[in-house]
Formats: structure tokens, C-alpha cells, sequence
């Protein structure tokens, strides 16, 4: 039995146990670096004294409002000082942050506050006349309005609501911050993107938030005082939970309001940052930059993208620039980034062309995950490592969510088996490291042949003149379906259609290449993913 078969006396007390939370990270940086700058948007400057101290007024304050524990506050905020701070304020005061994505409708808006249940909702100025109709049309009770002007943008107050300088400066600075009897009380609501119906909302627990920031920092070989630019939209995945995780490091939090090639270079330039995170929309932003928005800087800029797989084109375009790029993968119900491209030290001197292709790669799991890998989901059993057979993207462990709110069908389905069911398809290499071929929906099945439509999205941005690229399935009454290219070109650019669909006959199968190609600027969600279904009405 071993000599610890008698375990008489060892179990959980106040001196071994705590429950995990990133609230906890927040605390000790407040007394390890409280003159370090812990948040900077435009003329703002917060230590992490300042900031520990405005968040504990924050908890405070929605306490006096008649926030319970486990009560949802919502937030409609744009990437600045509010929504960083009410990551930690939210939870200090026991209740679960709902962040909303900005660009919603009202109708939508209004479903999620009604699911939700939130009692108080921080709503940036700009967004107080959509938060009003979606108010009107709520079928529960109102939550209480705290408007957040944005002086720094010059937005002001459009209501005679509570504003939240007015709210910060109503609570207590003494007050106990309310952390966690269990880990795996809720921290946060997010919801998904509700293209196929309504948003399901995915429940992230305290455990959860807490692995996946330090999960990261192992990922992302983060060490001391890194100044970390906020592009990833904080009401998605939580910020990918980066603004959870700098306290860990003293690092520093830098706003930015709107996501533009000069923001970006003036924030490396003048602010002196070393990471962001973004969807490969992004780094072309940077790559197409005008001439008089781009900045020098003497430092390597880290790069965490996810979203879709960035082609081997961009890659090679971006990184020349000063930035190292890590793929990385997940979901809203994986807290973001879940799976990494690891570098290994043995492909250094493979050629330029190799190393970009397989920096494209999905990768492997973080350390907070137990197991990610690629399963036929219908036997629950692996697919051959070999480079070309096709599964479904699986994860298993504490980062993956507690489950969708209200909707125990729904989390009993995407459990299935024992892992979670991502609906991406993929394939693995010997080595175990994933590649996305394409979501489940999206693969083209032409005359019986699977067609990735992320392949011949690569393919095509290849050509000098193409900016962006989205492939889908066209009805065809010979092969079932074929793809067809929607392409979005760079400014002053243009091609014809014979032109790409010849420069695809040199990179693609036959069956592969697209046979018709629509130009177009291209639909996309707000943290920049391309909206295919949008798309595919054009054949409807």
C-alpha cells in the first residue's frame, strides 16, 4: 500500500488550501509592484496601488447597488480602462462578469442581458442609444444602467445615468474583497457568436481563469514586466484572459479603443510593447500599413494570432517587420487559446518556406489542458498521426469550460465521450502536431473529394494583390458543390477572375482550385473573423 496508505490527519485546511483565482494575482501584485504602471490608456497612467485601489471601490460600489454574489453585471465596453478593470472589480465583489460584444445588435443585446439575468450593466457612451433599444425590448426586469464616457476619446455622457467615475468614487476603499469559497464558482459569461441561432452562453469558473493566464505565461515565455497592447477585444474569451494574467508578471495592461495599423505602431514605438494577440486580419493590417503610419522600433514584438490559420504568405510578409508569431487555437468555451505551435529547436535551420508552413500549424496543448487531440467523433477514437486523415479537434481538462448557461442539451452534446467537441476538423502529424483543415461546416465536398477551404484560402494569398480571401461550398449540379472564392483586394489593387483562377491551376489540384471568384470587401465579426455565413447567401 506504501507508506502514505494512512493519511490520518492530512486534508484540506486554511494553511494548504485556497481556491484558485486570478483575483489573487491582482492582490499580490498591489503589494509587490505599487509604483509599477499597471494600466496606460492615452493619458492615463494607473499603478497597480491606483488600480488595486479603483477595483476595490468598483467591488464596492456594484455591492451598494445590490450586487449579490453570483449575480451577472454586464459590460458593453470597448477596449479601455473599465473593461480591464472590471475583470478583477466584477469578481471582487463576488459576482460574474458578462462581457457583451460591442458590435451586437439591440435585439441580440437584449437576449443576452434577458439569458444572462445581469443586475447592472457599464455601457460605453457610444453604445448608450443601442443599449437603450435593447432594453426596451427585454421581457425581464431592466438592469441598472453606470454610463462610461470615454474622455480620451473624446465621448461624452448621453444619459443622465450614473456614470462610472460617479460609481467608482461612491465606494469604499477598506471594502473585503469577496474571493471564492470553491474554484469552480463562475467568474464569467461569455457568449458565443450565434451564427447558426442564438448565442449559447459559456460559463469560465475561477480555476479555469486562473490556469489559463498561467498557462500562458509558460506558453508565451513571458517573463518580468512585460507591456502587453490590448488588440484581442476584451469581451472575447475574456481578453483571451491576458488582462488576468499581467499582474502575475507586473506587467502592464495598454488600451487601445481602435484597432488601427498607426495605433499599433504608435503604441510599440512610444509605449515600448513587447506583446499582443490577434487574429491574422490583423497582422495584415500591420503589413499594408501606409507609409506614414509606420514607426521604428528596436525590440522583437511577440505575436500570439488565432482565429483561422495564417497563411504562409502572411507569415512570411509579417514577421520580417520585427514580430515573432505563435499560432495559437481554441474557442470561446476553451477561456481562448488552448493549443500552441511549439517551436521546436530542430526546425531553426529548416529554409524560410518550411519553417513559415509549419508555423501555420494548429500545435499541441498548453499546459492547463490535459489532452488535445484529433478523434473520429462518432467511435471516440484517435485518427492516424499520419499527416492526412481527418478527425474533429477534441479537448479534455481544466481549461476547458463549465458548460452553457441554461442550455444542459447543448453541454451534454459538446461533452459527449468524455472531451469537449470543438467542430473543427483536422488532421495530426507523426509528431502530434495538429493542422486545421477546416470548421465541420465548412469543408467542400465536391464529387466525393474533401476540400479544405482554409488550403485554397492559402493558396490564393499567395497573389501580391489579394488582402484578404474566404472560400465556400457553391451548389453545382455535376459535383454537388465547388468551391468559390470571395476575395477582398488591397487598396489600389485589383485582378481579374481568369487571373486567380489560373494562379490557383500552379498551387492546387484541379478539383481543388475555385471556379468562380466574387470580389468583395469581406463580412467579418469584430475580433476579425470572416463571416462565412454571410457568404453563403449569395447563393441563396
Amino acid at each position: 500500500m506504501g507508506w502514505l496508505a494512512d493519511e490520518t490527519g492530512l486534508e484540506k485546511c486554511a494553511a494548504n488550501y485556497t481556491p484558485l483565482t486570478p483575483l489573487s494575482f491582482l492582490r499580490r501584485a498591489a503589494m509587490l509592484f505599487p509604483e509599477r504602471e499597471a494600466l496606460v490608456y492615452g493619458t492615463i497612467r494607473r499603478t497597480y496601488r491606483d488600480y488595486h485601489g479603483r477595483i476595490t471601490r468598483l467591488a464596492s460600489a456594484l455591492s451598494k447597488l445590490g450586487v449579490q454574489p453570483g449575480d451577472v453585471v454586464a459590460t458593453i465596453l470597448p477596449n479601455v480602462a473599465p473593461a480591464a478593470e472590471a475583470h478583477f472589480g466584477v469578481p471582487a465583489c463576488g459576482a460574474v462578469l458578462n462581457t457583451i460584444n460591442t458590435r451586437l445588435e439591440a435585439d441580440t443585446v437584449a437576449y443576452i442581458l434577458d439569458h444572462g439575468g445581469a443586475r447592472v450593466v457599464i455601457c460605453d457612451s457610444q453604445f448608450m442609444p443601442m443599449l437603450a433599444n435593447a432594453i426596451e425590448l427585454m421581457e425581464s426586469t431592466a438592469p441598472t444602467v453606470i454610463e462610461a464616457p470615454d474622455e480620451q476619446a473624446g465621448v461624452h455622457a448621453v444619459s443622465e445615468n450614473m456614470t462610472y467615475e460617479d460609481m467608482i468614487a461612491s465606494g469604499d476603499a477598506d471594502f473585503d474583497w469577496i474571493m471564492p469559497e470553491d474554484e469552480w464558482e463562475s467568474i464569467s459569461l461569455n457568449y458565443t457568436s450565434g451564427t447558426t441561432g442564438r448565442p449559447k452562453g459559456v460559463v469560465y469558473h475561477h480555476r479555469g481563469a486562473y490556469l489559463n493566464a498561467m498557462a500562458q505565461v509558460v506558453s508565451w515565455r513571458l517573463t518580468l514586466y512585460p507591456r502587453y497592447l490590448t488588440i484581442v477585444p476584451l469581451f472575447h474569451c475574456n481578453g483571451w484572459c491576458h488582462t488576468w494574467m499581467m499582474p502575475v508578471l507586473g506587467g502592464t495592461v495598454i488600451c487601445c479603443r481602435d484597432v488601427t495599423a498607426k495605433n499599433i505602431y504608435d503604441a510599440i514605438a512610444d509605449e515600448g510593447v513587447t506583446h499582443f494577440g490577434g487574429a491574422p486580419i490583423v497582422l495584415n493590417t500591420i503589413i499594408n500599413a501606409k507609409d506614414e503610419d509606420r514607426r521604428s522600433f528596436d525590440h522583437v514584438v511577440e505575436v500570439f494570432t488565432a482565429g483561422a490559420p495564417p497563411p504562409v504568405a502572411t507569415l512570411k510578409a509579417f514577421e520580417p517587420l520585427g514580430f515573432n508569431v505563435t499560432q495559437v487555437y481554441g474557442l470561446t468555451e476553451t477561456y481562448g487559446p488552448a493549443s500552441e505551435c511549439l517551436w521546436q529547436e530542430s526546425w531553426d535551420d529548416l529554409s524560410p518556406d518550411e519553417r513559415y508552413e509549419i508555423k501555420g500549424r494548429t500545435g499541441v496543448s498548453m499546459p492547463m489542458i490535459e489532452d488535445n487531440t484529433v478523434m473520429d467523433p462518432e467511435t471516440m477514437t484517435q485518427v492516424p498521426m499520419d499527416g492526412s486523415t481527418l478527425g474533429e479537434i477534441m479537448y479534455r481538462g481544466n481549461g476547458v469550460m463549465k458548460g452553457y448557461l441554461k442550455n444542459p442539451k447543448a453541454t451534454q452534446e459538446a461533452f459527449k465521450g468524455g472531451y469537449f467537441h470543438t467542430g473543427d476538423i483536422a488532421y495530426q502529424h507523426p509528431d502530434g502536431y495538429m493542422k486545421i483543415a477546416d470548421r465541420s461546416k465548412d469543408i467542400i465536398i465536391s464529387g466525393g473529394e474533401n476540400i479544405s477551404s482554409v488550403e485554397v484560402e492559402g493558396a490564393l494569398m499567395h497573389h501580391p494583390d489579394v488582402l484578404l480571401c474566404a472560400v465556400v461550398a457553391m451548389p453545382d449540379e455535376k459535383w454537388g458543390e465547388v468551391p468559390c472564392a470571395f476575395v477582398e483586394m488591397k487598396d489600389g489593387h485589383s485582378c481579374s477572375e481568369e487571373d486567380l483562377i489560373a494562379f490557383a491551376r500552379e498551387r492546387l489540384a484541379g478539383f481543388k482550385r475555385p471556379k468562380k471568384v466574387v470580389f468583395q470587401e469581406l463580412p467579418k465579426t469584430s475580433t476579425g473573423k470572416i463571416q462565412k455565413f454571410e457568404l453563403r447567401k449569395y447563393f441563396k
